[in-house]
């Protein structure tokens, strides 16, 4: 574990930034990719979806591991793995509305999806100040961003198990 975090200058924290940065746009990137190339093989558009959302959440649970490591280069290497299967599974969440839901409602539908994302951001960003508090460790908060994805993913599952579109009543 890295034990002192104050041992890591801010000099030397460019490159391992540089290389997270890149690791969020290759894997946005990639995220599209495999769903396009999924429905190209034949998966429906729930399958190639949902499989891809599972690749993503899957990937980013290592994380869970980022504070045991020994090294800034072996916690860079989780942490890159994780922002980019998170960018690869945001990729594909936005685009489940465009899935689900009319031409003319998409717009509204992900500035809802947006509006909650920011309620939650805010909500998360102090709950993790609280555990900081209390525990004095990231453990905890790690574990959280290793399994959100996949309850995440349980959600979307229990709640739209085909995602058919959605008709108007």
């Amino acid at each position: 574990m890295i034990r002192n975090a104050s041992a890591v200058s801010f000099k030397k924290l460019g490159l391992p930034l540089i290389i997270i940065y890149n690791a969020a746009t290759v894997g946005s990137v990639f995220g599209g990719w495999l769903a396009a190339r999924l429905l190209r093989t034949g998966f429906t558009v729930n399958r190639a979806r949902k499989t891809t959302m599972l690749v993503c959440a899957l990937t980013v649970t290592p994380v869970v591991f980022a504070v045991h490591m020994r090294s800034l280069w072996g916690a860079v290497t989780v942490i890159s793995l994780a922002v980019a299967a998170h960018q690869g599974w945001s990729a594909n969440l936005l685009t489940l509305a465009s899935d689900m839901f009319p031409r003319s409602s998409v717009a509204s539908v992900v500035s809802l999806g947006t509006f909650g994302g920011a309620i939650g951001g805010a909500l998360i960003a102090a709950f993790a100040g609280r555990v900081l508090e209390i525990t004095h460790s990231y453990v905890p908060i790690f574990v959280i961003a290793g399994f959100a994805y996949l309850i995440a993913l349980a959600a979307i599952q229990l709640l739209s198990p085909r995602l058919a579109p959605v008709s108007r009543a």
